[in-house]
C-alpha cells in the first residue's frame, strides 16, 4: 500500500479503529472515519482523530464518502456481509483489518494463537515465558495491544503474540507466523458465521501462508484441529492431555516436550484440564521459539491466570463470588463448571450467538451446579433448552443486577455464585470486561447492604485487562 495516493475509510471507532487510524494518518493517508454508533466513547475518538486530519463522516455522507475511498479498513465487530463492506466488493474495492495493516508492517517474528477458547489464558502464558527469558515480547491482537500501535516497540527483535479472532480472520491475508498455535474448534459465532463450516474454514486460515520452515501447533485432541494438519505446508507439533505425541503432552503427572520433562504437574497454579491442554500448547509455542526449560518453567508455576476468567473476586457470609465473564460460548462454561470446586450457583444468558444449549444443560445435570439463574436477552431460548433436556432447578430473571442478586439469595453457606454466561456480553454491555466489572461492583453493594461484619470482606481481584471479539 502506498499510504499517501490511496483514501482509507476506517469503518468502526473501538480499539482497534482507532489504532488503525492513527497508524494511517501517521504516515501520511486520507482518512475518513465511520460509525453508526453515537456514544461518549466514540466522539472522543473523532474528537482526537479530527486533531490528527482524519475526516469523520455522517451516515447520510456515507455512499458518496465512499466511492471517494480506495481501501475500507473494516472492525472486527462489523460482519463482512454487512452492507458497507459489501458495497465495497462490489466496486472491486479492498477490504483489510487493523490486523493485516499491522501483518504487513511488522518486522518481527510472530507466534500467533486461535481456537474458540483458551486464546487469551495462551498468549499471556507465552508473553510471560518470552519476558521471563528475557524477549521483547508484547501480546496483541485480539487482547492487549492493536499490532499496528506496538509496531515501534515490537521493533525486529521483538516476539509478536498476537491473538487471532475468526471475526479478524475475515480480513486478515498477509499474516505469516512463525509459529501458529489452533488450540480447539467448537460451536461459537454461528451467528455471524452461520454454519461451522464457515467458522472451521476461518479458523484454519491462520495457516495458510505457511510454509515448511514454519511451525503449526496443534491439538491432537480435537478431531476438528486434527485435520488442520492436511491443510498447511507448516511442520506440525502437536500437543496433548492424552498421548504422547510428538510435541508437548502430559505424562506421569508433568509436562513433557520431545521427551523433556518441564515441569510437575502439579506445580501448575491453574485447575482444569483446559488449563492444562493450554498450557501444553504454550510450551510447545515457546521451545519452538527458543524459550528454554527454565523460562518455561518459572513463568508456568507463577501464572495466575487472566482477568475475567474463572477469577475469584469475593467472598461474603461464605459464599464465593467466581467471575467467568469471559465464557461467551457453551463449550467455555461447560468447562468452568467442571472446573470450580464445591457447589455453584450458575449465572447463565446475553446476547445470543446462534447455537444450541442443550449440551450444556446436560452438563449441568452430571456438574455440582445446584441452582441455574438464567438471565439477558437470550432467556428465553436458554430455558426452552434446559426444560428440554428435563432440568428444573432454575429461575429466570431478564435484567443482569437482578439476576445476580437472586443468585447470591439463592446461594448458601460453602457455595459459589459463578458467572459464567456461555453468552456473549452484547445485549446489556460493551464487553465481556465491563459485565465482569459490573458483577465485582454488585457484590460489593451487597455487602455494604448485608453488612460487612456479617458477610466478610472482599476478596481483591487478581489480573489485568483484555478485547474485541467475544
Amino acid at each position: 500500500m502506498l499510504f499517501t495516493r490511496q483514501t482509507f475509510l476506517v469503518a468502526g471507532l473501538s480499539r482497534s479503529g482507532i489504532s488503525a487510524s492513527e497508524y494511517l494518518a501517521e504516515h501520511g493517508a486520507k482518512v475518513y472515519l465511520y460509525d453508526d454508533v453515537d456514544d461518549a466513547n466514540v466522539r472522543a475518538a473523532i474528537e482526537r482523530l479530527s486533531k490528527l486530519g482524519c475526516i469523520p463522516v455522517r451516515k447520510d455522507e456515507l455512499a458518496e464518502r465512499s466511492e471517494r475511498c480506495d481501501i475500507l479498513v473494516l472492525s472486527p465487530g462489523i460482519p463482512v456481509d454487512h452492507p458497507l463492506p459489501v458495497s465495497f466488493k462490489r466496486a472491486g474495492k479492498r477490504i483489510v483489518g487493523e490486523a493485516e495493516l499491522g501483518a504487513l508492517a511488522l518486522k518481527c517474528p510472530v507466534v500467533a494463537v486461535t481456537g474458540t477458547n483458551g486464546k487469551t489464558t495462551t498468549v499471556t502464558m507465552l508473553e510471560s515465558i518470552f519476558k521471563t527469558a528475557g524477549k521483547n515480547a508484547v501480546a496483541c491482537g485480539n487482547v492487549g495491544k492493536p499490532i499496528t500501535s506496538c509496531l515501534k516497540e515490537l521493533g525486529e527483535d521483538g516476539i509478536a503474540v498476537a491473538e487471532i479472532s475468526s471475526f479478524q480472520l475475515e480480513t486478515l491475508y498477509s499474516l505469516r507466523p512463525h509459529v501458529a498455535v489452533v488450540l480447539n474448534v467448537t460451536e461459537d459465532h454461528l451467528n455471524r458465521h452461520y454454519n461451522m463450516e464457515n467458522y472451521t474454514y476461518l479458523k484454519s486460515r491462520i495457516l495458510k501462508n505457511s510454509s515448511e520452515s514454519e511451525f503449526a501447533v496443534l491439538n491432537y485432541d480435537d478431531p476438528v484441529v486434527r485435520t488442520f494438519d492436511e491443510k498447511t505446508k507448516a511442520t506440525t507439533v502437536w500437543f496433548s492431555m492424552r498421548e504422547k505425541v510428538e510435541g508437548a503432552y502430559l505424562a506421569d503427572g508433568a509436562f513433557w516436550f520431545f521427551g523433556e520433562r518441564i515441569l510437575s504437574a502439579d506445580e501448575f497454579p491453574l485447575d482444569g484440564d483446559h488449563n492444562r491442554a493450554n498450557a501444553l500448547a504454550a510450551i510447545a509455542a515457546a521451545k519452538l521459539m527458543g524459550a528454554g526449560n527454565a523460562s518455561i518453567a518459572a513463568a508456568l508455576k507463577t501464572f495466575r491466570g487472566v482477568k475475567h476468567r474463572l477469577e475469584k473476586v469475593s467472598e461474603l457470609n461464605g459464599i464465593v463470588f467466581i467471575d467467568d465473564s469471559k465464557a461467551t460460548n457453551v463449550d467455555s462454561t461447560i468447562k468452568a463448571i467442571g472446573s470450580v470446586k464445591g457447589e455453584s450457583v450458575l449465572l447463565v444468558g446475553g446476547k445470543d450467538k446462534g447455537y444450541t444449549y442443550e449440551a450444556l444443560f446436560d452438563a449441568i445435570k452430571q456438574s455440582n451446579v445446584v441452582h441455574t439463574v438464567i438471565y439477558g436477552e437470550n432467556a428465553f431460548r436458554i430455558l426452552g433448552a434446559a426444560l428440554k433436556q428435563g432440568y428444573t432447578n432454575l429461575t429466570l430473571c431478564r435484567p443482569f443486577d437482578l439476576a445476580v442478586r437472586v443468585a447470591y439469595l439463592t446461594a448458601r453457606r460453602g457455595q459459589n455464585v459463578l458467572l459464567s454466561p456461555a453468552s456473549a456480553s452484547f445485549d446489556a454491555f460493551t464487553s465481556y470486561e465491563e459485565r465482569g466489572n459490573r458483577f465485582a461492583e454488585l457484590v460489593g453493594i451487597f455487602a455494604r447492604e448485608y453488612g460487612r461484619e456479617e458477610h466478610g470482606a472482599a476478596i481483591p481481584a487478581i489480573g489485568g485487562e483484555r478485547e474485541e471479539a467475544e
